[in-house]
Protein backbone atom coordinates (compact mmCIF):
# COMPACT_ATOMS: atom_id res chain seq x y z
CA UNK A 1 0.00 0.00 0.00
CA UNK A 2 1.43 3.22 -0.78
CA UNK A 3 -0.46 5.70 1.19
CA UNK A 4 -2.00 4.88 5.09
CA UNK A 5 -3.43 6.77 8.37
CA UNK A 6 -1.28 5.89 11.07
CA UNK A 7 -3.65 6.06 14.37
CA UNK A 8 -2.96 8.64 16.71
CA UNK A 9 -6.06 8.27 19.52
CA UNK A 10 -9.09 5.88 20.08
CA UNK A 11 -11.86 7.10 21.94
CA UNK A 12 -13.17 5.17 25.11
CA UNK A 13 -15.60 2.36 24.64
CA UNK A 14 -15.22 3.50 20.95
CA UNK A 15 -16.05 0.21 17.95
CA UNK A 16 -12.21 0.77 17.07
CA UNK A 17 -11.40 -0.02 21.17
CA UNK A 18 -13.75 -2.97 21.35
CA UNK A 19 -12.11 -4.48 17.86
CA UNK A 20 -8.36 -4.30 18.92
CA UNK A 21 -7.39 -1.26 17.26
CA UNK A 22 -4.18 0.53 18.61
CA UNK A 23 -2.66 3.83 18.54
CA UNK A 24 0.46 3.43 16.30
CA UNK A 25 -1.63 0.96 13.73
CA UNK A 26 -1.72 1.92 10.58
CA UNK A 27 -5.06 1.70 8.31
CA UNK A 28 -4.43 0.95 4.64
CA UNK A 29 -7.91 0.07 3.03
CA UNK A 30 -11.07 -0.03 3.83
CA UNK A 31 -13.24 -2.89 2.26
CA UNK A 32 -10.34 -3.46 -0.04
CA UNK A 33 -10.14 0.14 -1.33
CA UNK A 34 -7.22 2.42 -0.31
CA UNK A 35 -8.00 6.10 1.20
CA UNK A 36 -6.52 9.01 0.30
CA UNK A 37 -7.99 10.90 3.28
CA UNK A 38 -10.73 11.11 6.22
CA UNK A 39 -13.36 12.10 3.54
CA UNK A 40 -12.72 8.52 1.32
CA UNK A 41 -13.13 7.31 5.00
CA UNK A 42 -16.25 8.90 5.96
CA UNK A 43 -17.43 7.81 2.88
CA UNK A 44 -16.02 3.88 3.22
CA UNK A 45 -17.34 3.68 6.59
CA UNK A 46 -20.97 4.55 5.36
CA UNK A 47 -22.12 1.03 5.95
CA UNK A 48 -23.43 -1.39 8.40
CA UNK A 49 -20.17 -3.93 7.49
CA UNK A 50 -17.08 -3.20 6.53
CA UNK A 51 -13.42 -4.84 6.60
CA UNK A 52 -10.46 -2.54 7.71
CA UNK A 53 -7.32 -3.46 6.30
CA UNK A 54 -4.80 -2.92 9.47
CA UNK A 55 -0.88 -2.83 9.76
CA UNK A 56 0.52 -3.50 13.47
CA UNK A 57 3.43 -1.80 15.03
CA UNK A 58 5.27 -4.87 14.54
CA UNK A 59 4.42 -5.06 10.04
CA UNK A 60 2.03 -7.57 10.36
CA UNK A 61 -1.41 -6.80 8.85
CA UNK A 62 -4.55 -8.00 9.70
CA UNK A 63 -8.49 -7.59 7.80
CA UNK A 64 -10.75 -6.92 11.35
CA UNK A 65 -13.90 -7.50 10.27
CA UNK A 66 -16.49 -4.27 11.86
CA UNK A 67 -19.90 -4.32 12.24
CA UNK A 68 -22.03 -1.18 13.11
CA UNK A 69 -24.59 1.16 12.87
CA UNK A 70 -24.76 2.77 9.34
CA UNK A 71 -23.46 5.82 10.80
CA UNK A 72 -21.83 4.81 13.78
CA UNK A 73 -17.87 6.38 14.04
CA UNK A 74 -15.01 3.88 14.51
CA UNK A 75 -13.36 6.37 17.39
CA UNK A 76 -10.25 7.07 15.58
CA UNK A 77 -7.93 10.41 15.64
CA UNK A 78 -5.15 10.21 12.62
CA UNK A 79 -1.96 11.65 12.65
CA UNK A 80 -3.19 13.93 9.53
CA UNK A 81 -6.57 14.38 7.52
CA UNK A 82 -4.53 13.41 4.30
CA UNK A 83 -3.30 9.50 3.94
CA UNK A 84 -1.33 10.67 0.18
CA UNK A 85 0.30 14.28 1.77
CA UNK A 86 -0.46 17.54 2.08
CA UNK A 87 -0.77 18.89 -1.27
CA UNK A 88 2.05 22.03 -1.60
CA UNK A 89 1.63 25.13 -2.74
CA UNK A 90 3.08 26.15 -6.02
CA UNK A 91 3.01 29.95 -6.05
CA UNK A 92 5.37 32.60 -4.73
CA UNK A 93 3.27 34.52 -3.42
CA UNK A 94 4.91 38.23 -3.01
CA UNK A 95 3.47 38.69 0.24
CA UNK A 96 3.56 35.25 1.93
CA UNK A 97 4.15 35.06 5.81
CA UNK A 98 5.83 31.76 5.02
CA UNK A 99 8.29 33.19 3.49
CA UNK A 100 8.91 35.69 6.21
CA UNK A 101 9.17 33.47 9.15
CA UNK A 102 11.66 33.16 11.34
CA UNK A 103 14.62 30.51 11.33
CA UNK A 104 14.97 27.64 13.09
CA UNK A 105 10.86 27.24 14.08
CA UNK A 106 8.93 23.93 14.22
CA UNK A 107 9.00 22.30 10.90
CA UNK A 108 5.39 22.61 9.88
CA UNK A 109 5.01 26.05 10.08
CA UNK A 110 7.58 26.06 7.09
CA UNK A 111 4.80 23.97 5.22
CA UNK A 112 2.81 25.91 2.40
CA UNK A 113 0.18 24.07 2.26
CA UNK A 114 -2.70 24.50 -0.75
CA UNK A 115 -4.72 21.34 -0.27
CA UNK A 116 -8.54 22.03 -1.47
CA UNK A 117 -9.40 19.24 1.46
CA UNK A 118 -7.76 20.88 3.99
CA UNK A 119 -10.02 23.67 3.00
CA UNK A 120 -13.42 21.55 2.90
CA UNK A 121 -12.18 20.32 6.10
CA UNK A 122 -10.73 22.67 8.23
CA UNK A 123 -11.78 25.99 6.58
CA UNK A 124 -7.49 26.67 5.15
CA UNK A 125 -8.01 29.09 2.58
CA UNK A 126 -6.61 27.80 -1.13
CA UNK A 127 -5.74 29.33 -4.24
CA UNK A 128 -6.75 26.63 -6.46
CA UNK A 129 -3.54 26.68 -8.61
CA UNK A 130 -3.06 23.37 -8.19
CA UNK A 131 -6.16 21.75 -9.20
CA UNK A 132 -6.47 19.14 -11.74
CA UNK A 133 -9.85 17.78 -13.45
CA UNK A 134 -9.72 15.29 -11.50
CA UNK A 135 -9.99 17.65 -8.90
CA UNK A 136 -12.84 19.57 -9.73
CA UNK A 137 -14.78 16.28 -11.02
CA UNK A 138 -14.35 14.89 -6.95
CA UNK A 139 -15.45 18.06 -5.43
CA UNK A 140 -18.55 18.29 -7.45
CA UNK A 141 -19.26 14.47 -6.95
CA UNK A 142 -18.80 14.58 -3.29
CA UNK A 143 -20.45 18.17 -3.15
CA UNK A 144 -17.51 19.10 -0.66
CA UNK A 145 -18.63 22.52 0.50
CA UNK A 146 -17.97 25.06 1.29
CA UNK A 147 -14.51 26.07 0.15
CA UNK A 148 -12.45 28.79 1.11
CA UNK A 149 -10.65 30.66 -1.71
CA UNK A 150 -7.76 33.13 -1.59
CA UNK A 151 -8.10 35.14 -4.22
CA UNK A 152 -6.49 38.80 -3.81
CA UNK A 153 -7.50 40.10 -6.73
CA UNK A 154 -9.85 39.65 -9.81
CA UNK A 155 -7.64 41.14 -12.51
CA UNK A 156 -5.90 37.78 -14.37
CA UNK A 157 -2.56 39.10 -15.03
CA UNK A 158 -2.14 41.02 -11.82
CA UNK A 159 -3.29 37.48 -9.38
CA UNK A 160 -0.75 35.94 -12.17
CA UNK A 161 1.87 38.39 -11.08
CA UNK A 162 1.08 38.42 -7.38
CA UNK A 163 1.57 34.88 -7.20
CA UNK A 164 3.72 34.28 -9.75
CA UNK A 165 1.64 31.76 -11.38
CA UNK A 166 0.42 31.80 -14.71
CA UNK A 167 -2.47 29.42 -13.53
CA UNK A 168 -3.21 31.81 -11.21
CA UNK A 169 -4.76 34.39 -14.03
CA UNK A 170 -7.95 32.33 -14.14
CA UNK A 171 -9.49 32.63 -10.80
CA UNK A 172 -12.70 33.78 -12.45
CA UNK A 173 -13.28 30.77 -14.79
CA UNK A 174 -12.48 28.22 -11.33
CA UNK A 175 -14.41 30.29 -9.08
CA UNK A 176 -17.78 30.12 -12.25
CA UNK A 177 -17.31 26.57 -11.76
CA UNK A 178 -17.48 25.85 -8.48
CA UNK A 179 -20.22 28.05 -8.00
CA UNK A 180 -22.56 25.94 -10.95
CA UNK A 181 -21.37 23.19 -8.81
CA UNK A 182 -23.50 24.36 -6.00
CA UNK A 183 -20.27 24.77 -3.81
CA UNK A 184 -20.73 27.48 -1.36
CA UNK A 185 -17.72 29.70 -1.19
CA UNK A 186 -16.12 32.05 1.54
CA UNK A 187 -13.11 34.14 -0.33
CA UNK A 188 -10.05 36.60 1.01
CA UNK A 189 -7.93 39.14 -0.61
CA UNK A 190 -4.45 40.20 1.13
CA UNK A 191 -4.60 43.78 0.57
CA UNK A 192 -1.16 45.05 -0.45
CA UNK A 193 -0.39 49.02 -0.35
CA UNK A 194 -0.20 50.21 -4.47
CA UNK A 195 -1.09 46.50 -5.72
CA UNK A 196 -4.16 45.14 -5.31
CA UNK A 197 -6.25 48.47 -3.57
CA UNK A 198 -7.87 51.53 -5.28
CA UNK A 199 -9.16 50.38 -8.54
CA UNK A 200 -8.63 46.39 -8.52
CA UNK A 201 -10.07 46.35 -5.11
CA UNK A 202 -13.23 47.63 -6.23
CA UNK A 203 -12.90 45.10 -9.46
CA UNK A 204 -12.52 42.44 -6.90
CA UNK A 205 -15.52 43.22 -4.64
CA UNK A 206 -17.57 43.89 -7.86
CA UNK A 207 -16.90 40.83 -9.98
CA UNK A 208 -16.76 38.82 -6.33
CA UNK A 209 -20.34 40.15 -5.41
CA UNK A 210 -22.09 39.41 -8.70
CA UNK A 211 -21.70 35.55 -7.51
CA UNK A 212 -23.24 35.83 -4.36
CA UNK A 213 -24.92 34.21 -2.97
CA UNK A 214 -22.75 31.13 -4.20
CA UNK A 215 -20.04 33.69 -2.47
CA UNK A 216 -20.75 33.81 0.87
CA UNK A 217 -18.66 36.20 2.24
CA UNK A 218 -15.44 38.58 1.08
CA UNK A 219 -12.55 39.07 3.55
CA UNK A 220 -10.47 41.91 3.36
CA UNK A 221 -7.00 41.54 5.67
CA UNK A 222 -3.71 43.74 5.13
CA UNK A 223 -0.61 42.08 4.84
CA UNK A 224 1.52 41.36 7.45
CA UNK A 225 5.11 41.73 7.25
CA UNK A 226 7.64 40.66 9.61
CA UNK A 227 11.70 41.50 10.30
CA UNK A 228 12.29 38.67 8.31
CA UNK A 229 12.02 40.02 4.65
CA UNK A 230 15.20 38.96 3.24
CA UNK A 231 15.20 38.19 -0.46
CA UNK A 232 10.91 39.34 -0.83
CA UNK A 233 9.08 41.45 -2.50
CA UNK A 234 9.03 44.95 -1.51
CA UNK A 235 6.07 46.00 0.66
CA UNK A 236 4.89 48.14 3.10
CA UNK A 237 2.17 48.76 5.62
CA UNK A 238 -0.90 50.33 5.40
CA UNK A 239 -0.98 54.19 7.35
CA UNK A 240 -3.79 55.48 8.85
CA UNK A 241 -5.03 57.60 6.01
CA UNK A 242 -4.84 54.73 3.83
CA UNK A 243 -7.06 52.56 6.03
CA UNK A 244 -9.24 55.22 6.20
CA UNK A 245 -9.60 55.29 2.71
CA UNK A 246 -9.83 51.47 2.56
CA UNK A 247 -12.87 51.62 5.11
CA UNK A 248 -14.74 54.30 3.10
CA UNK A 249 -14.64 52.08 -0.13
CA UNK A 250 -16.17 48.98 1.70
CA UNK A 251 -18.51 50.75 3.82
CA UNK A 252 -20.25 51.63 0.51
CA UNK A 253 -19.95 48.45 -0.67
CA UNK A 254 -21.52 47.38 2.53
CA UNK A 255 -24.36 49.44 2.56
CA UNK A 256 -25.08 48.74 -1.06
CA UNK A 257 -24.87 45.08 -0.23
CA UNK A 258 -26.75 45.14 3.11
CA UNK A 259 -30.39 47.01 0.99
CA UNK A 260 -29.87 43.96 -1.74
CA UNK A 261 -29.36 40.61 0.15
CA UNK A 262 -29.66 41.43 3.49
CA UNK A 263 -26.06 40.63 4.58
CA UNK A 264 -22.63 42.97 4.38
CA UNK A 265 -20.90 40.59 2.09
CA UNK A 266 -17.69 41.99 2.51
CA UNK A 267 -15.90 42.45 5.88
CA UNK A 268 -12.66 44.16 6.84
CA UNK A 269 -10.35 42.87 9.52
CA UNK A 270 -9.64 44.35 12.36
CA UNK A 271 -6.81 46.03 11.89
CA UNK A 272 -7.86 48.54 9.05
CA UNK A 273 -10.18 49.66 12.26
CA UNK A 274 -7.52 50.01 14.76
CA UNK A 275 -5.17 51.66 12.25
CA UNK A 276 -7.70 54.31 11.19
CA UNK A 277 -8.65 54.75 14.74
CA UNK A 278 -12.59 54.20 13.59
CA UNK A 279 -15.18 52.16 15.48
CA UNK A 280 -15.52 48.74 15.24
CA UNK A 281 -18.61 48.03 13.62
CA UNK A 282 -21.55 46.59 15.21
CA UNK A 283 -22.13 42.96 16.18
CA UNK A 284 -25.32 42.96 13.58
CA UNK A 285 -23.26 43.50 10.29
CA UNK A 286 -20.87 40.87 10.79
CA UNK A 287 -23.98 38.66 9.88
CA UNK A 288 -22.75 35.62 12.12
CA UNK A 289 -19.44 36.29 11.51
CA UNK A 290 -18.22 33.88 8.61
CA UNK A 291 -14.83 34.51 8.35
CA UNK A 292 -13.96 34.58 12.61
CA UNK A 293 -10.96 32.24 12.37
CA UNK A 294 -9.43 34.78 9.55
CA UNK A 295 -9.71 37.68 12.21
CA UNK A 296 -13.19 39.26 10.82
CA UNK A 297 -14.96 40.65 13.94
CA UNK A 298 -12.80 39.30 16.68
CA UNK A 299 -13.05 42.48 18.50
CA UNK A 300 -16.71 43.13 18.41
CA UNK A 301 -17.08 39.30 18.92
CA UNK A 302 -14.30 39.79 21.87
CA UNK A 303 -16.26 42.85 22.99
CA UNK A 304 -20.01 41.34 22.86
CA UNK A 305 -18.59 38.66 24.85
CA UNK A 306 -17.52 40.44 27.86
CA UNK A 307 -21.24 42.08 27.86
CA UNK A 308 -23.10 38.62 28.30
CA UNK A 309 -20.08 37.45 31.14
CA UNK A 310 -22.20 38.33 34.22
CA UNK A 311 -19.92 39.71 37.12
CA UNK A 312 -19.58 36.92 39.66
CA UNK A 313 -17.82 38.28 42.62
CA UNK A 314 -17.77 41.28 44.95
CA UNK A 315 -13.90 41.55 45.12
CA UNK A 316 -11.01 39.90 47.19
CA UNK A 317 -10.77 39.92 50.95
CA UNK A 318 -6.41 40.36 50.38
CA UNK A 319 -4.72 42.53 47.39
CA UNK A 320 -4.20 40.73 44.24
CA UNK A 321 -2.30 41.85 41.72
CA UNK A 322 -2.85 40.22 37.72
CA UNK A 323 -1.22 40.86 34.85
CA UNK A 324 -2.85 41.13 31.24
CA UNK A 325 -1.12 40.08 28.39
CA UNK A 326 -2.06 41.36 24.54
CA UNK A 327 -0.88 42.12 21.45
CA UNK A 328 -0.57 46.12 21.30
CA UNK A 329 -2.65 46.78 18.91
CA UNK A 330 -5.71 44.82 21.45
CA UNK A 331 -4.43 46.99 24.20
CA UNK A 332 -6.84 49.67 22.60
CA UNK A 333 -9.93 47.65 23.20
CA UNK A 334 -8.79 46.01 26.57
CA UNK A 335 -7.92 48.65 28.60
CA UNK A 336 -11.12 50.76 28.65
CA UNK A 337 -13.10 47.25 29.61
CA UNK A 338 -10.40 46.31 32.70
CA UNK A 339 -10.43 50.06 33.89
CA UNK A 340 -14.34 49.96 34.46
CA UNK A 341 -13.62 46.75 36.02
CA UNK A 342 -13.66 48.06 39.90
CA UNK A 343 -13.48 45.00 42.64
CA UNK A 344 -11.98 45.65 45.43
CA UNK A 345 -8.69 44.56 46.01
CA UNK A 346 -8.41 43.57 42.31
CA UNK A 347 -5.08 45.46 40.85
CA UNK A 348 -5.14 45.43 36.92
CA UNK A 349 -1.99 45.82 34.72
CA UNK A 350 -2.12 45.30 31.00
CA UNK A 351 0.82 44.59 29.32
CA UNK A 352 1.04 45.06 25.58
CA UNK A 353 3.93 42.94 23.86
CA UNK A 354 5.72 43.99 21.53
CA UNK A 355 6.40 41.95 19.21
CA UNK A 356 10.66 41.69 18.83
CA UNK A 357 10.42 38.15 17.28
CA UNK A 358 8.62 38.98 14.24
CA UNK A 359 9.31 42.72 14.34
CA UNK A 360 7.50 45.99 15.68
CA UNK A 361 5.60 45.53 12.44
CA UNK A 362 3.39 43.25 13.54
CA UNK A 363 0.89 43.98 16.58
CA UNK A 364 -2.00 41.66 16.43
CA UNK A 365 -1.90 39.27 19.58
CA UNK A 366 -2.37 35.75 17.89
CA UNK A 367 1.32 36.32 16.89
CA UNK A 368 3.18 36.80 20.10
CA UNK A 369 5.74 34.27 21.09
CA UNK A 370 6.71 33.03 24.59
CA UNK A 371 10.01 34.35 24.76
CA UNK A 372 8.94 37.91 24.11
CA UNK A 373 6.40 37.30 26.82
CA UNK A 374 8.99 36.40 29.42
CA UNK A 375 11.41 39.01 28.53
CA UNK A 376 9.10 42.00 28.74
CA UNK A 377 7.17 40.90 31.36
CA UNK A 378 10.85 39.69 33.61
CA UNK A 379 11.60 43.76 33.39
CA UNK A 380 8.45 45.40 34.70
CA UNK A 381 8.82 45.99 38.50
CA UNK A 382 5.88 45.65 41.03
CA UNK A 383 4.00 43.22 42.67
CA UNK A 384 2.71 40.38 40.54
CA UNK A 385 -0.03 37.64 41.82
CA UNK A 386 -0.68 35.92 38.83
CA UNK A 387 -0.69 36.48 34.86
CA UNK A 388 -3.17 35.87 32.51
CA UNK A 389 -2.02 35.03 28.62
CA UNK A 390 -4.23 34.94 25.29
CA UNK A 391 -4.91 31.73 24.01
CA UNK A 392 -5.39 32.99 20.86
CA UNK A 393 -1.10 33.03 21.11
CA UNK A 394 -1.32 29.31 21.27
CA UNK A 395 -1.26 26.84 18.84
CA UNK A 396 -4.75 25.37 18.82
CA UNK A 397 -5.18 22.64 20.81
CA UNK A 398 -1.99 22.52 22.58
CA UNK A 399 -0.05 24.97 25.15
CA UNK A 400 2.82 26.09 22.38
CA UNK A 401 3.51 29.32 21.13
CA UNK A 402 4.86 29.96 17.26
CA UNK A 403 8.49 30.04 18.62
CA UNK A 404 8.11 26.50 20.54
CA UNK A 405 7.99 27.70 23.58
CA UNK A 406 4.78 26.89 26.40
CA UNK A 407 2.95 28.50 29.14
CA UNK A 408 4.55 26.38 31.63
CA UNK A 409 7.75 27.49 30.68
CA UNK A 410 6.80 31.09 31.33
CA UNK A 411 5.56 29.98 34.88
CA UNK A 412 8.64 28.24 35.57
CA UNK A 413 10.46 31.40 34.48
CA UNK A 414 9.08 34.14 36.29
CA UNK A 415 7.86 32.37 39.50
CA UNK A 416 4.28 33.09 38.89
CA UNK A 417 0.58 31.22 38.51
CA UNK A 418 -0.11 31.58 34.63
CA UNK A 419 -3.59 31.14 33.41
CA UNK A 420 -4.94 31.04 29.78
CA UNK A 421 -7.37 33.31 27.96
CA UNK A 422 -9.55 31.45 25.26
CA UNK A 423 -11.91 34.62 25.13
CA UNK A 424 -13.80 37.26 26.52
CA UNK A 425 -15.58 34.94 29.32
CA UNK A 426 -12.26 33.57 30.46
CA UNK A 427 -10.57 36.35 30.83
CA UNK A 428 -13.65 37.89 32.73
CA UNK A 429 -13.97 34.74 34.97
CA UNK A 430 -10.11 34.58 35.76
CA UNK A 431 -10.51 38.03 36.79
CA UNK A 432 -12.84 37.40 39.24
CA UNK A 433 -12.19 34.13 40.43
CA UNK A 434 -8.18 34.07 40.58
CA UNK A 435 -8.37 31.23 43.32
Amino acid sequence: MSYYGTVTKIACDSLAEEVGIEIGDRLLAVNGVELRDIIDLSFALADEYVELLIEKSNGLQEIIEVEKEYDEDLGIEFETAVFDGIRRCANKCIFCFVDQMAPNMRASLYVKDDDYRMSFLYGNFVTLTNLTDQDFDRIRQLHLSPLYISVHTTDGPLRAKMLHNKRASNIMEQIAQLADCGIELHTQVVLCPGINDGEFLEKTIRDLYQLHPAIQSLAIVPVGLSRYRENCFPLEGFTSDQAYHIISMVTKWQEKCRQETGTSFVYLSDEFYIAAAQPIPSYESYDGFPQLENGIGLVRNFLAEWESSPLETAGYSEPIYLDVVCGQSAEKIINPLLSELKLPNLHIRIVPIENHFFGSNITVTGLLTGQDITKQLKRLPGKRSGLIIPGIALRKGEDIFLDNTCWQDIEKELQTPVRVAYGASDLRRLLCDWG
